[in-house]
């Protein structure tokens, strides 16, 4: 893309990324409430290299998609590099991020803080779940999933039973 071809950075549309593997209730929630704020929010969801995830890309990308089907103004892409150039390429001058915790907090502000110093333009946003999703993560919920456990008041439908599917594909 040329530098001409580059959008300008709108502080009404913005960026959520993750690996969403799976997606939970919590990250459903802040989604929702980031959507009714901007015109347009962009669902990065990460190729996550560095990680092993027990969904693939493309079925993150379906669930997050499938799960977030009625809010017309959110759209979800594979991403893989810095968030402040997806932000650049999609014209979004706005990340928002999700804080169940104070160690989220610790680990999202200096992220937040070089982000702004990468793109100067693009600043970032803090929502807290409701209180009775905070305590939802997509690791707690893998795990009990192996177990054998009831991950229904953590995630969706769809993601619960994709979540199955997978583990019973792994034996």
């Amino acid at each position: 893309m040329t530098e001409s071809a580059v959008p300008s950075l709108s502080p009404r549309v913005a960026v959520t990324s993750g690996t969403f593997d799976p997606i939970t209730l919590g990250h459903e929630d802040v989604i929702r409430r980031a959507a009714a704020r901007f015109e347009r929010l962009i669902v990065a969801v990460a190729a996550a290299h560095h990680k092993t995830t027990l969904l693939p890309l493309q079925e993150r990308l379906a669930l997050v998609r499938q799960v977030l089907a009625d809010c017309p103004n959110v759209e979800a892409h594979p991403f893989d590099g810095l968030i402040v150039d997806f932000c650049r390429a999609h014209g979004a001058g706005t990340i928002v991020r999700g804080l169940r915790h104070g160690t989220d907090l610790d680990y999202e502000t200096p992220m937040a803080t070089l982000n702004a110093r990468l793109a100067p333009g693009v600043e970032t946003v803090f929502l807290l779940p409701q209180p009775q999703l905070q305590c939802i993560s997509s690791t707690l919920v893998r795990e009990i999933v192996r177990l054998g456990g009831d991950v229904s008041a953590l995630v969706s439908a769809p993601v619960a039973q994709a979540l199955r599917a997978a583990c019973a594909a792994c034996g």
